[in-house]
């Protein structure tokens, strides 16, 4: 064995290899785990050899979320207002006050998916009238889901809405008696309004992006998360919006594993933009750390069956199965992976037929291709996607909106959305991950806690024990599962000897703490290929220094990104806020705790 450059020993390291489950030490060299064992492989070390004492810490592979908008959301994190997490609508709400004082125009304030209105103990959403009151002046834009975005006063003269203007195809802007817009924006049947509406707002220059992504992929780290396969998304230019994650990606600056696929954004140019895109590029291209992964989620549009729960399924337009399977067939014969966007079985068994049309002309023979989301998918059609040699990407939408699911659909119905344990026992390749940042949280704990308990962020039941999963199982998605959808099983998702030495030691033990207790663990410290790219509490010092966050108005300079909650032991009323807590509290622009203090304002 070569002498190894880092040793972690002390630890409860779960390796998810069934014929040695749990070492004690791991060391690695050159970016790679070279042996795993107990206390000695420290006898393989030299005076070079940095040694860490897990001092009895959980260490697992670090999590990969299969599906993400990672770059999307690095180009945009630090302009963002997180209400992820947050327990209490009025909290939320003083947050969004305090950030509209510190907004300079003409900028906005964005709280941009992440949140229920389940989450909040009020368990309501926001009003227009205490929208506009926290913020009378600065524009708010405030995203729910697929399926709203309430908007103040400032916001709507912003985006110049008035009552002249008219309702975009697909969405609706609501008035009032006299025809006025009042604020709220509704997605019926998708989503481009709001998407539209948002990206209408003024975006960071530059280097304050490269400075936001970095943000973001650290505050990443600091859940554990150590690879992503990015899903394109709406208003994500190739090649003009990956500028900032390539001039990282050339500096060996990235802390997150990167496979992306590329997002066609014009309606019927569709086959056009992939035509353009293989001519320019091809899977694979890049390295281990940054790497075109294929194309997808939106190969076309008229594919696109977004999930709304507050509205019925929408049916896909009759042009649709002459233009994805042009489009696929373009794929298959070029040997282009690709992925679809796909909630509804009635969609999929339309994408299912075209797929197999298409294998009849171009066979897939090995074409690695698969769905996300797939909710309501049909034992009928996973078997068909079994056959054709496909996976299923899933995440936890569902913990943040099956409460509308249920109201729907039923709570019968609601107990196999998505049928996870089905499609592992068909043995169809399945990934985890959370579809943030729009949507869900990026918090992959949440995620977990969601497979495990079957529970959503608001504490309701949605699965019995046939669709829940251990917590082994649940982890395996969230690791060797998601390194299928980007060709790298093998190379990482576990901790064993040859494997990428990507590794996350833990706050809590993952297999031990009470199930509600899930969703509030992180990372203490976190290594990609081997090295730290993230460290709190006794390895804080191990940890690379950050710039300060910019623009100083940042709302991630206040708040941080996912919201640190107080325990009932330490709760106080604290004079001048909703706050309850007296706890240390994060200073994100320190790196440290300080306190005890409140977290509802500014340090």
């Amino acid at each position: 064995m070569k002498t190894p450059e880092l040793i972690l020993h002390n630890g409860a390291i779960g390796t998810l290899d069934d014929k040695r489950p749990l070492v004690s030490a791991v060391a690695m060299t050159a970016g790679r785990i070279t042996a795993t064992g107990g206390e000695e492989l420290l006898t393989s070390a030299d005076d070079k050899t940095v040694r860490i004492d897990l001092k009895g810490r959980t260490v697992i592979p670090g999590l990969n979320d299969s599906h993400i908008h990672v770059i999307r959301g690095g180009l945009n994190f630090n302009m963002e207002l997180r209400w992820d997490g947050v327990p209490s609508l009025a909290l939320a709400l003083e947050m969004l006050r305090e950030q509209a004082r510190r907004t300079p125009p003409p900028q906005w304030v964005r709280v941009i998916g992440g949140w229920t209105e389940f989450q909040f103990a009020e368990r309501r959403l926001p009003t227009l009238e205490e929208i506009n009151a926290a913020s009378p002046d600065t524009p708010v834009f405030v995203l729910h889901l697929y399926d709203r975005a309430i908007v103040n006063r400032a916001g709507l003269n912003a985006l110049g809405y008035t009552r002249e203007t008219p309702d975009p195809p697909g969405g609706q802007i609501q008035r009032d008696k006299a025809g006025n817009p009042t604020g709220l924006l509704i997605a019926k049947p998708n989503a481009l309004i709001l998407y539209a509406s948002l990206a209408g707002g003024p975006k960071l220059g530059f280097e304050d992006q490269v400075n936001s992504t970095r943000h973001f992929m650290r505050e990443l780290n600091r859940l554990g998360i150590t690879s992503c396969i990015d899903a394109g998304g709406g208003f994500q230019n190739y090649p003009d919006d990956y500028r900032v994650v390539e001039q990282l990606a050339e500096k060996d600056e990235l802390t997150l594993r990167i496979a992306y696929n590329l997002f066609t954004q014009k309606p019927k140019e569709e086959y056009d933009d992939f035509a353009r895109w293989i001519g320019m590029t091809e899977p694979g291209k890049g390295s281990d750390v940054y790497k075109v992964n294929g194309a997808g989620e939106m190969l076309v549009f008229s594919a696109a069956d977004f999930e709304d729960f507050l509205e019925p399924r929408p049916d896909l337009q009759p042009a649709m199965e002459e233009e994805l399977k042009k489009v696929v067939g373009l794929l298959a014969a070029k040997r282009w992976p690709f992925r679809l966007h796909a909630t509804y079985d009635e969609s999929i068994s339309r994408f299912l037929d075209i797929f197999e049309a298409v294998d009849r002309e171009v066979p897939f023979q090995g074409l690695r291709w698969f769905f996300d989301h797939a909710e309501t998918i049909s034992e009928k059609n996973m078997e068909r996607v079994k056959r054709l040699g496909g996976g299923i990407a899933i995440q936890d939408r569902m913990a943040f909106q099956g409460e509308y699911f249920v109201a729907r659909y039923g709570a019968e119905a609601a107990k196999r959305t998505p049928p996870i344990s089905r499609m592992l026992e068909l043995g169809i390749p399945v990934g985890a991950g959370t579809d943030a940042t729009r949507v869900s949280s990026y918090n992959p704990w949440v995620s977990l806690y969601w497979l495990v308990s079957g529970r959503t962020v608001g504490g309701l039941p949605l699965y019995d024990e046939k669709n829940r999963l251990d917590r082994t199982a649940a982890l395996r998605l969230y690791t060797e599962g998601s390194s299928w959808f980007s060709g790298d099983e093998g190379k990482k998702g576990g901790v064993s000897v040859g494997q990428f030495a990507d590794l996350a030691v833990l706050s809590a033990d993952y297999f031990t703490v009470p199930e509600e207790e899930i969703k509030g663990i992180e990372a203490v410290l976190t290594l990609m290929g081997g090295k730290i790219v993230y460290g709190s509490g006794d390895f804080a010092p191990l940890a690379p220094p950050m710039p300060p966050v910019s623009p100083d108005w940042s709302p991630v300079a206040s708040y941080g990104g996912y919201h640190r909650g107080s325990t009932a032991a330490d709760s106080v009323i604290h004079k001048g806020c909703a706050c309850r807590s007296r706890r240390p509290v994060w200073s994100p622009q320190e790196s440290r705790f300080r306190g005890p203090g409140c977290d509802c304002f500014a340090f």
